[in-house]
């Protein structure tokens, strides 16, 4: 496969950096974009926000990147083998394997995943092209959707999320690229990504779906690539709007940006991963007022969150500087499920009938 055979040749041009470095007397290095905040831009080309022209270098000059480098060669062979031999390792599973590599191994598992995303990030590949998966289980859809799925037999089988599936609709697998699933037949009119399980579950109890037209996502908080892969999949062949449904805290909004603009851990793959279309619905600071909505507190940490996203490139539109400011002003924060407050159905019959009027969505 002309993927594995790329994933290897970039991998190994690593190592060959480093050979060189030595053959040619050199303190050996790798170079790659700084993964901060402050260096991340947004691509017109693209519409997301990627890193930027800032560099950051790892060298054996120190101890720790000595060490670093290490390790990196270790990953490289350990990536390459399981490519050659048609395996697949999760990211824990790898951490642990590591234990097995005298002075290369890690320390914590943030290490090894951090070095994971700086191979993408030095090759260009996906970590699904490395066969690393990721330890979370995918999210969960409910909708008028016929997908087709390639089964580990290699099977096709075709899945309706409405008529074939529990109370939990199918399940996103982690690898969602078109050899893998097809979208074979729709009826929808949008798509709404849920938060929270329990929202996730009040709108499939109360047949939003199928009385709004809708496909329902469930996030499951900070959402996996997969997930994220697959709502830009459903908004760009599908045409389908993609409407973001969350909490009211900074965190929620960094889950809502993670969708829509990129994450900064994988600004990298933002054009792959991130659905610029993407619209937050809430629960916004002015629901907070306009709703009456129970609230609690903001904590310490959550008003630094929202001074720090008043700074973060990805939320500079006059929307959300002003909601941001509210909720400082507010001194609080609210949850998708304060909407309760008025009743099971009061979110399925008044607030998001009303929220998507206002966006345009339904009539």
């Amino acid at each position: 496969m002309q993927r594995d055979r790329d994933a290897i040749s970039k991998i190994q041009s690593i190592a060959e950096k480093v050979y060189n470095d030595f053959k040619n007397s050199e303190i050996p290095c790798i170079t790659l974009p700084t993964r901060t905040k402050s260096n991340i831009v947004f691509s017109e080309k693209h519409s997301v926000w990627k890193y930027g022209k800032n560099l950051s270098k790892r060298s054996a000059k120190t101890l720790d990147g000595a060490y670093m480098l290490l390790r990196t060669m270790y990953i490289v062979e350990f990536i390459k083998q399981m490519i050659e031999n048609k395996k697949s390792s999760t990211l824990r599973e790898m951490y642990y394997i590591s234990e097995g590599w005298s002075l290369a191994k890690f320390n914590s598992q943030q290490e090894s995943d951090s070095l994971a995303e700086d191979l993408e990030v030095i090759t260009g590949c996906l970590r699904e092209d490395f066969k690393l998966r990721p330890e979370e289980d995918g999210a969960r859809i409910i909708g008028n959707i016929v997908i087709e799925e390639v089964t580990r037999t290699g099977v096709k089988r075709k899945i309706h999320c409405q008529d074939d599936v529990g109370d939990a609709g199918y399940s996103i697998p982690y690898n969602v690229e078109p050899e893998k699933i097809s979208f074979k037949k729709y009826d929808a009119d949008f798509v709404l990504a849920v938060e929270t399980g329990g929202m996730f579950d009040r709108l499939v109890e109360n047949g939003f779906d199928e009385k709004s037209r809708a496909i329902l996502v469930h996030l499951k908080g900070q959402p996996a690539r997969s997930t994220r892969r697959l709502l830009k999949r459903l908004n760009e062949e599908l045409g389908l709007p993609v409407l973001v449904f969350t909490d009211c805290d900074p965190w929620s909004y960094r889950i809502f940006a993670s969708v829509a603009y990129g994450a900064i851990k994988t600004a990298h793959i933002s054009e792959y991963l991130a659905t610029p279309a993407a619209q937050f619905l809430g629960v916004t600071p002015s629901d907070i007022v306009n709703y009456e909505l129970p609230t609690d507190d903001l904590t310490k940490e959550d008003i630094n969150a929202l001074k720090s996203e008043l700074s973060d490139p990805r939320f500079q539109d006059e929307f959300w500087k002003g909601e941001i400011k509210l909720q400082l002003q507010l001194g609080k924060k609210s949850e998708q499920q304060a909407l309760a407050k008025y009743g099971l159905d009061y979110v399925t019959d008044t607030y998001l009938p009303e929220k998507l009027s206002e966006m345009g969505i339904i009539k």
